[in-house]
C-alpha cells in the first residue's frame, strides 16, 4: 500500500469467488487482504486463500498504479501553479515591497476617480439639423425629420434614439436607394392595371 493511503477498493465481481469458499475460509481471505494492504506481507499455507488472494492482489497493484499516477501528476500541477504565480505572491526587491501605506493611497486615488458618464442624447433643434444635412449635401428635410421623430418619441424601432446623426445619415441612404431606377417598374405596373380596367 502507498504510505499515507487509508482505504482501498475491493470490487463487487469477487463475491462469484467468496460465494465457493465457506465462511472460515471467506473470513481467513479477507482477514489476509486486510493484512496486506496494510503492509503486514501475510503469508500463508492454505493454498484455497493464495488461490483466491491472488486475483484481488494483482487488482490491487493496478489500483495503487493508478493512484500513484494521479497522485503524481496532481502534485505537478499544483507545483506548477504555484511557481506561475510565485512571483506575484512575492516581491523581488524588499525594498519595494508594497506596504499598508501604499495600498491605502492606491486605493484613494481609485475612490476618487468618477467614472464617466455616457452623454445624454438631447433633441436636436430644427436648425442644427438643416445644417447637417447641408453638410451632407441632402435636400432640406429638416422639419420632416424632427417631426418624424418628434411624434414616435425619439426612438429608433423600440431603442431610445443615441445620436440623431447617424439617423440622418441614414435618411440619406435610404433618399438615395428610392433615386435608383425603380420608378419605370412602378409606371409599367400603372399600365398594366390601366389595361385591364373595366367601366
Amino acid at each position: 500500500m502507498a504510505k499515507d493511503k487509508k482505504s482501498f477498493v475491493l470490487y463487487c465481481d469477487i463475491i462469484h469467488t467468496i460465494e465457493q469458499l465457506t465462511d472460515e475460509q471467506a473470513g481467513h481471505l479477507f482477514k489476509h487482504v486486510l493484512y496486506y494492504v496494510n503492509d503486514l506481507n501475510p503469508d500463508t499455507d492454505n493454498v484455497i486463500t493464495k488461490i483466491a488472494f491472488e486475483p484481488i492482489k494483482q487488482q490491487l497493484k493496478r489500483d495503487l498504479v493508478r493512484y500513484e499516477k494521479i497522485r503524481e501528476r496532481n502534485s505537478l500541477s499544483a507545483r506548477m501553479r504555484w511557481d506561475a504565480n510565485a512571483c506575484e505572491r512575492m516581491p523581488n526587491d524588499a525594498k519595494n515591497a508594497d506596504n499598508d501605506n501604499d495600498n491605502d493611497n492606491d486605493i484613494n486615488i481609485v475612490l476618487d476617480e468618477k467614472p464617466k458618464k455616457p452623454k445624454r442624447f438631447s433633441k436636436p433643434p430644427v436648425d442644427d439639423v438643416r445644417k447637417y444635412m447641408a453638410e451632407l449635401s441632402m435636400a432640406d428635410m429638416s422639419q420632416r425629420f424632427v417631426d418624424y421623430y418628434e411624434s414616435n418619441g425619439w426612438k429608433v424601432g423600440k431603442n431610445p434614439m443615441k445620436d440623431w446623426r447617424a439617423a440622418v445619415r441614414t435618411w440619406k441612404q435610404q433618399s438615395d436607394n428610392k433615386t435608383t431606377p425603380t420608378t419605370q417598374s412602378t409606371t409599367y405596373k400603372k399600365l398594366k392595371i390601366e389595361n385591364y380596367h373595366v367601366d
